[in-house]
């Protein structure tokens, strides 16, 4: 089963390759969506991550509240939309 997470408080500067990157360290990620703003084409700062359900655990146990470009990530697990 997969599970969608949640990365917020992204630097603008950072691409999904590099996503996808720091990610894997945790397990194999099946999906890196980077929000774009529809007007200027820049990251909006947050992205979701599609990864296993156990794996996606993992990752968000050693990944939120970390360091990535000098912001602090929020990471956790993706809510529906209301």
């Amino acid at each position: 089963m997969t599970q969608s997470i949640y990365v917020g408080n992204l630097p603008y500067s950072v691409s999904e390759p590099e996503l996808r990157n720091l990610f894997e360290q945790y397990g194999e990620v099946e999906n890196v969506n980077l929000i774009m703003d529809r007007d200027t084409g820049r990251p909006r700062g947050f992205a979701f991550v599609t990864m296993s359900s156990a794996e996606a655990a993992t990752a968000i146990g050693a990944l939120n509240g970390t360091d990535l470009g000098g912001r602090t990530m929020r990471v956790n697990e993706a809510q529906p939309r209301r």
